[in-house]
């Protein structure tokens, strides 16, 4: 008889439970469970948990602070990781950030240090390791201005590699490690933040400027900055609030269309059809040609309005761009609702909205 193998209990993280629910893990509070769910609350426990996932062969869903997730209603027949590291490291101007970190308590202590460079995305939910999967951006700030590496689990090689910014492929709500999903998780995120003596960094958002009575590019003290986004989030049904249906969202549910210079000329002809010519969509430029355009408006002008809904879905009361889970919910509710948005959006303006969260066995 073969003496009994040894157990590497590098593989055993701090918490394991089976057939467990994965909805409260997100800020929709929709999907099923999980087969298993790890929780690791170390950068070792997480490339354990990862390298045995590889290993057997076994599905691999990471969770980070599940803002960004919509996860089916039959759940994950996998392994679902969920990472909880800590760390919150401060030199100089330089800020280090453990994956698990939660992104509006890093914002916070950031400012109360007196550094510029991240206060304008305060109040987004989430975890620090998702930042710069998504290159997350709000208010005229994206965490790719001030990324300067990003450590990760690179699970080709089944080693840690650290990624300098010009590696990470930054793009308006892209990156690298969202084009390669199943290649990077992250651990570690670094920035380079700014000491301008209390005061913010230029605001360049004008809707920021507008509520602050300041010019584009003026800079303000660092605390009224933060407080002046949270309360316009706020009143947009972005900031969490487990009372507040508005809340139980994943933020904008899509990202603003990038038209090049055909798609824009037909859109327009579109809009003027429909509207009128005396109405103007919003456009900014978005490099090489091309122009970004409103999400949304798209919506609200393709009658999909404040509130609109009948159901336990609903888009937001406070926010367009915001799909909501009115309490019960399920993800199937919510897909309809927003493939309703979606084949609106195209019949209206010729133009095809794309979702920003992850889906996780189901698709639009």
């Amino acid at each position: 008889m073969a003496p009994p193998r040894a157990v590497d209990r590098t593989l055993v993280p701090v918490q394991e439970l089976h057939d467990a629910p994965l909805a409260p893990l997100t800020t929709f509070r929709l999907g099923g469970p999980a087969a298993r769910l790890l929780t690791a609350t170390t950068d070792a426990e997480v490339i354990a948990a990862v390298r045995e996932a590889d290993r057997s062969g076994t599905p691999l869903l990471v969770i980070g602070g599940g803002s960004n997730l919509v996860i089916g209603d039959k759940g994950f027949d996998g392994t679902a990781l969920r990472v909880a590291t800590k760390g919150f490291a401060l030199s100089g101007t330089t800020l280090e950030l453990a994956a698990g970190e939660v992104w509006t308590d890093a914002v916070a202590r950031t400012v109360e240090a007196g550094l510029a460079g991240i206060e304008c995305l305060a109040g987004i939910p989430g975890s620090a390791g998702a930042t710069p999967i998504q290159n997350v951006g709000a208010y005229g700030q994206e965490v790719s201005s001030v990324v300067t590496e990003v450590v990760a689990y690179d699970r080709h090689t089944g080693e840690s590699v650290t990624l300098p910014n010009e590696a990470c492929a930054f793009a308006y709500r892209h990156s690298r490690f969202k084009a390669e999903p199943d290649r990077f998780v992250v651990l570690r995120v670094r920035f380079a933040l700014e000491d301008a003596g209390g005061l913010s960094a230029p605001l360049r958002y004008p809707e920021t400027a507008r509520a602050m009575g300041v010019e584009q590019g003026d800079r303000v003290p660092l605390a009224e900055a933060r407080e002046t986004v949270l309360r316009l989030r706020a009143g947009k049904g972005m900031v969490l609030d487990p009372d507040d249906h508005d809340t139980w969202s994943a933020g904008s549910f899509f990202t603003n269309p990038i038209l090049d210079g055909e798609a824009y000329t037909a859109f327009l002809a579109r809009a003027e059809e429909r509207l009128g010519a005396d109405v103007t969509p919003p456009a900014f430029p978005a490099g090489e040609g091309r122009v970004k355009t409103s999400a949304a408006w798209l919506i609200d002008k393709a009658g999909f309005t404040k509130g609109y809904g009948t159901g336990s879905a609903r888009i937001s009361t406070k926010h367009t761009l915001a799909l909501t889970n009115r309490g019960d919910a399920t993800t199937e509710d919510l897909l309809m609702l927003a493939r309703e948005v979606v084949d609106g959006v195209r019949e209206a303006f010729g133009v095809t909205l794309v979702n920003e969260p992850v889906t996780v066995g189901v698709s639009l």
